[in-house]
């Protein structure tokens, strides 16, 4: 497989979208780029995370079901992703001051590898990580 981009584009299918919107816009702080009609019914709005998409969706109509929570242990298939960032604590420290729920607290992985787990507004996990 030749790859056109280093880098991956990942959709979450919202079912509170405003409450989505600003947890990755405002809380994790991911810059936002477009918003854009889904061709099947609904919006695609788009941040960019260094060379990768996350697309947060509104779809209309609404999904039949909803995913099992409990991020790793919750169920099989995609459970959580990960962002590499500095300054983890400082970030840990904002989300859980602002009321966002940090499933897991910072640990260290192996040497030099630290992690944090915050849980977005529809019980998604996003890993936090940090390299020293």
């Amino acid at each position: 497989m030749n790859l056109q981009k280093p880098a991956i584009d990942l959709g979450i299918i919202a079912k509170d979208i405003d409450a989505m919107l600003g947890f990755y816009r405002d809380y994790l702080g991911l810059e936002f780029v477009a918003t854009i009609p889904m061709p099947l019914g609904g919006t695609m709005h788009r941040f960019r995370v260094g060379e990768s998409v996350i697309k947060i969706i509104d779809l209309d109509p609404a999904p039949q079901a909803e995913a099992p929570l409990g991020g790793v242990r919750g169920a099989n298939g995609y459970r959580y992703w990960t962002i590499h960032i500095d300054g983890l604590e400082g970030k840990v420290a904002a989300l859980e001051a602002a009321g966002q729920e940090i499933v897991v607290p910072i640990r260290e992985i192996r040497e030099g590898v630290r992690i944090a787990f915050v849980v977005d507004p529809d019980g998604n996990w996003v890993e936090l990580l940090e390299n020293s």
